[in-house]
């Protein structure tokens, strides 16, 4: 009894039963005048893009160093090179003791300038009802009506000292504007810091980008088309570009322009620093797909199963371009033939088809 794997390989079973892999399109089929009863596709041209393939260099769309807004030294700093850090969490807090004092005189001198307008404008509101008798003069309302006035703006000044020292103190704790990943840390615990000076870099994986330089000659297409990809893991994986942007002028050295592929909030699995090969669309053209799935891979050589006249054969293609979960038949195929969509179905079958013959022979 014939092995399955036998089978696969394409040796010879009995004198009768002969399963090759060729890649002749004439080849006999395996078993004549019996229908395959296994699932099917016909093989058809299918218009795909015509690319161009450059290699190109992933880069972090959010990326930021963080610098200290006011002095003091550092008490605290929770993350280190590699950790990562949730949006808001606190990345660096430094001694508020001088900025606590401040804003705490701030908002005295705020009760203070309040009261001092509450005292105005209570003397404003008595005179203004008496000057509307007649009984004291336009000089006098002018006077308690300016007094009003001076109140009013010195509280103003006042709660805005206050809000500005409240702020000071604010920036005595450095929060992380965006998740991300710690790239750097400039300072460490107890140093002291001065406004201006960076504490800490970092990177946000959830927006990427890839930045590729091509060449004069492809850019005009590129433009055109304005698509492009991510191309991965062999061809097997290909990441589409959200938006493809040519930047308008050449470098004077290499003459070659930087495009830049905005890639989609997802999960890419790719790192900043990496460099891939994106593939730019310039064109368009017919090529013969086939389902990844049935390919059938021994060593170094690919075949499909033929179905043809009732019959199976294994017949070896040759490969080109990947597109997903579609490969590319350069030879081996000719669009209007039949193949089994599943290669161990196919096998299987043939396995039942000569354990038939064997039990009919004897």
């Amino acid at each position: 009894m014939p092995s399955l794997r036998g089978l696969l390989l394409g040796v010879v079973v009995t004198p009768a039963l002969v399963l090759t892999a060729c890649s002749h399109p004439q080849a006999p089929a395996v078993v004549a005048n019996a229908a395959a009863p296994i699932p099917v596709l016909t093989v058809s041209e299918q218009v795909t893009p015509r690319d161009r393939v450059w290699d190109g260099t992933v880069q972090a769309v959010n990326r930021a160093t963080l610098s200290a807004q006011t002095a003091g030294r550092v008490v605290e700093l929770p993350f280190d090179v590699n950790d990562y850090v949730p949006k808001g969490a606190v990345v660096a807090r430094f001694t508020d003791v001088e900025q606590g004092s401040a804003a705490r005189a701030a908002a005295a001198q705020v009760r203070s300038a309040q009261a001092a307008y509450t005292d105005a404008e209570a003397q404003y509101s008595r005179i203004a009802q008496v000057y509307a008798r007649k009984l004291v003069s336009k000089a006098q309302y002018d006077q308690t009506l300016a007094a009003r006035d001076s109140a009013r703006a010195a509280l103003d000044a006042a709660q805005q000292n206050a809000r500005a020292a409240l702020q000071s103190q604010n920036y005595t704790v450095v929060r992380a504007p965006y998740a991300g990943i710690v790239t750097q840390r400039f300072v460490q615990i107890g140093e002291a810091v001065q406004p201006g000076q960076p504490l800490i870099a970092g990177i946000s994986l959830n927006q990427l980008r890839v930045e590729a330089q091509v060449p004069q000659s492809d850019v005009d297409a590129i433009r055109k088309y304005a698509r492009a990809w991510v191309v991965l893991d062999g061809g097997r994986k290909r990441i589409e570009a959200a938006k493809v942007i040519v930047f308008p002028y050449a470098d004077p050295t290499t003459h070659t322009f930087t495009v830049r592929l905005e890639l989609p909030p997802a999960d890419t699995g790719l790192n900043p620093g990496e460099v891939v090969q994106v593939a730019f669309m310039i064109g368009s053209r017919p090529r013969l797909l086939v389902p990844d799935s049935a390919l059938l891979q021994r060593g170094e050589i690919t075949g499909v199963y033929v179905v043809r006249d009732g019959g199976i054969t294994l017949r070896q293609v040759r490969l080109g371009a990947r597109f997903g979960a579609q490969v590319e038949v350069i030879s081996g195929l000719t669009a209007g033939e039949t193949i089994a969509r599943n290669p161990l179905q196919a096998v299987a079958w043939l396995v039942k088809q000569h354990r038939k013959s064997n039990d009919q022979g004897t």
